[in-house]
């Protein structure tokens, strides 16, 4: 079932750090609708099937403005509101912590593991970061001022009031933020860094794996070898572009795709399942954020505690 996802302000509260969908019953200037059921099954019934809409507004899990529920029978009032929770799938639990690097009454700092989506997506919702954090904190106005790849971890920056939201999403928006990754990949004696790899980058909906095309460059990453041991490097990456999977992109245009990777060079069986493998994390941290708060003018470094498995500390 889908529906606005913005904030709720209305009479439900959150449920699992989640909130509920809000619908606006449209105009119906040929006077279609005969009562609020009947828009509601035509709207949904499609997704979740008739009888389970019928069902829903039975048991009293649409609500107007008031806090009342709405039934079926009720009169169609264009412009009205109302609001309801979706019915979540089961889901499986991520086996690991989030770490807070940083809190205040502005910022939350978060390190998010492996395999957590940042945000609600697909078949990702109450297992994601932002619900998580919202329930461990207490804090259901949270929102994330940007998005990390789900099988990337480190450092994700989560703002507690919503009328600061657009002032630090501004800032990663305008290139204002200074990133700095990690990745664990072969070590290729040929490869010759540091460099900088620029190139276009095109991810297509419902594709898993990104794509480099010819063209005009819109993605650009800085590449540097840190630490070599064996068959392995270290490896600092620096993106100045912020394209879907842009440096696991750049780092399989080296030839030295990051170690874990199900989708760079050929996407893996596991990638399309819904098992995942948690032995096998992808070896890509987000290691350090850098920017001049916009909020407080003060200027904010934080750094990530996590380390990649592939490379224990010496």
């Amino acid at each position: 079932m889908r529906g606005r996802r913005k904030a709720s302000v209305g009479p439900l509260p959150q449920r699992d750090g989640i909130d509920a969908v809000r619908v606006r019953l449209p105009e119906d200037p040929g006077g279609v609708w005969g009562n609020v059921g009947g828009y509601l099954v035509a709207r949904f019934g499609g997704a979740i099937g008739a009888e389970r809409v019928r069902a829903m507004l039975d048991a009293g899990r649409f609500v107007g403005a008031e806090g009342g529920a709405v039934r079926g029978g009720e009169p169609y009032v264009a412009g009205r509101s109302i609001w309801f929770h979706r019915d979540f799938a089961a889901e499986e639990p991520v086996p690991f912590p989030i770490g807070i690097v940083y809190r205040d009454a502005h910022l939350v700092v978060a390190d998010k593991p492996h395999f957590l989506a940042t945000t609600p997506r697909g078949r990702h919702i109450t297992e994601t970061a932002v619900a998580r954090l919202r329930r461990e904190l207490g804090v259901p106005a949270l929102q994330p001022a940007h998005r990390l790849d789900r099988l990337t971890a480190g450092l994700v920056l989560f703002v507690v009031r919503p009328q600061e939201r657009g002032a630090y999403q501004t800032l990663f928006r305008d290139r204002l933020v200074s990133k700095e990754y990690e990745a664990v990949a072969p070590y290729d004696p040929e490869l010759s860094l540091p460099r900088t790899v620029r190139s276009r980058i095109v991810k297509e909906r419902g594709v898993l794996a990104a794509r480099e095309e010819p063209g005009e460059a819109n993605s650009e990453s800085r590449v540097e070898l840190a630490e070599r041991r064996g068959g392995l490097g270290r490896y600092r990456l620096l993106p100045a572009t912020g394209r879907t999977h842009q440096l696991r992109v750049h780092m399989n245009a080296l030839r030295v795709p990051i170690v874990h990777d199900p989708l760079y060079p050929v996407v893996e069986p596991a990638a399309e399942g819904a098992v995942e493998d948690f032995s096998r994390p992808l070896q890509l941290l987000a290691r350090r954020l850098e920017f001049t708060d916009p909020v407080s003018g003060e200027p904010r470094r934080f750094v990530s505690g996590l380390r990649l498995s592939a490379w224990p500390e010496g």
